[in-house]
């Protein structure tokens, strides 16, 4: 079995980096909308321009810079499992993001 989880591993090693990206860029396509909201509901009170100033720098530098550092983060985690288990690691991480996204009745 660990020959098998070993193989895996070895043929997705090169894209770790790629899947890592990915991995962040799927967490904040679920989850964008309740930072959103949240957002939202800390910045009703403010003018208009201030609103939209502030939701244009959540999107463009707070997103970028969650998905900056936050990829090489969960890369970082991975990187915690024994060799033989990474390549399942991330297969895991995507299959419970998607279960995750049912929950919220996201798909």
């Amino acid at each position: 079995m660990v020959e098998v989880l070993g193989q895996i591993s070895q043929w997705l090693s090169g894209y770790y980096t790629e899947m890592s990206l990915m991995l962040m860029a799927t967490i904040l396509v679920v989850y964008g909308d309740i930072i959103n909201k949240h957002v939202k509901q800390l910045l009703s009170s403010y003018h208009f321009i201030i609103r939209t100033s502030l939701f244009i720098l959540l999107c463009a530098f707070g997103y970028g810079a969650l998905t900056l550092y936050g990829a090489p983060f969960l890369l970082h985690i991975i990187k915690y499992l024994p060799w033989y288990l990474q390549g399942v690691g991330f297969i895991g991480a995507f299959v419970l993001i998607g279960i995750l996204a049912e929950r919220r009745r996201y798909i």
